[in-house]
């Protein structure tokens, strides 16, 4: 009996030793497991994200119009004498004097004949357009050419009745033509209408055009970027770094004070102007800063980023 009591004993001691070892093997693996976790939670996640550089510069907001290229200044010329054209002196291109002729109608009618009446071309300068064909009857109100009285050359454009308080003269204009791909012209608005037309609520401007080469020519048509307002020395990024939330608009800064876990950092701004694209920043950003702009939806004030590419900053032109 008493070897019997003896062996239960021993039995219950060597449960009771494993089970105490078994529940300090548990509590370590509990704790490594809470530790890790517990580091886990204080890192936090790395998001991905692309970076460029605030830049300082300037920023130019601009009416984006299209029109034709025509001669500044053109001459109609008419007959004294209603009848058929019945000579011609020159062609579109013909440059002419003050007095050269132009044409001969001749106004003999069945059983009466008169002399050819001799068209002279009332100013110099080039034949741009001629209605007038041999054989052809005219009136006096019907124009025999057009003459281009100089080297001069302009747009005519309209302007929507919305942008008009937009446009004053002398604003600088960019102008850009088919013709010559990548080359732009320079020019300026030379002459505003004091009128709106009713019918289509636009108003009609003239803009002078500079012709290096004489390579611009009246009946081209030119796309038109009129310059209304230009700022130098602003800070601007792409618009794609602005965020808005909660009613406030903000960017996001890397910051690379720890260079092995840089972070977000949250800037609220004042934002400016936004021409295509690129956006003027009044407040809140200096030139230089490290900016995100791509994967920052998600990101938070000290939130981890990895950065995986840094884009080329924005030309300060």
């Amino acid at each position: 009996m008493k070897r019997h009591l003896k062996a239960v004993l021993t039995a219950v001691l060597i449960l009771t030793i494993f089970g105490f070892s078994g529940c300090e093997q548990i509590k370590k693996v509990y704790s490594k497991k809470k530790d890790g976790a517990d580091s886990e939670a204080q890192s936090g996640p790395v998001f991905a994200v692309n970076t460029t550089t605030a830049v300082k510069g300037s920023i130019q907001d601009y009416l984006a119009l299209s029109g034709d290229i025509i001669a500044s200044s053109t001459v109609d010329t008419y007959s004294d004498a209603a009848g058929k054209v019945s000579k011609l002196y020159v062609a579109i291109g013909s440059r002419v004097r003050k007095d050269d002729p132009v044409a001969e109608v001749d106004p003999s009618r069945p059983g009466m004949e008169f002399v050819p009446s001799v068209v002279k071309a009332p100013v110099s300068g080039t034949i741009v357009a001629l209605p007038a064909q041999l054989g052809m009857t005219i009136s006096q109100v019907v124009p025999l050419a057009r003459i281009s009285g100089g080297t001069g050359l302009e747009i005519r454009l309209f302007v929507s009745e919305r942008f008009i308080s937009r446009i004053r003269l002398n604003l600088p204009c960019e102008i850009s033509l088919d013709a010559w791909p990548g080359e732009i012209f320079r020019g300026s608005i030379t002459e505003i209408s004091p009128t709106v037309d009713p019918a289509s609520r636009t108003m009609e401007i003239k803009v002078g055009v500079e012709n290096p080469g004489s390579r611009l020519k009246a009946g081209m048509f030119a796309k038109v970027r009129i310059i209304t307002e230009r700022k130098e020395n602003i800070v601007k990024v792409p618009v794609a770094a602005m965020l808005h939330r909660f009613g406030e608009q903000y960017v996001f800064v890397a910051d690379r004070s720890d260079p092995a876990a840089p972070v977000s950092r949250k800037r609220i701004v004042v934002p400016g102007i936004l021409i295509d694209g690129i956006l003027e920043i009044n407040k809140g950003l200096a030139p230089d800063e490290e900016i995100i702009i791509r994967g920052q939806s998600l990101l938070d004030d000290g939130s981890r980023i990895n950065i995986i590419d840094r884009v080329a900053p924005l030309s300060a032109k």
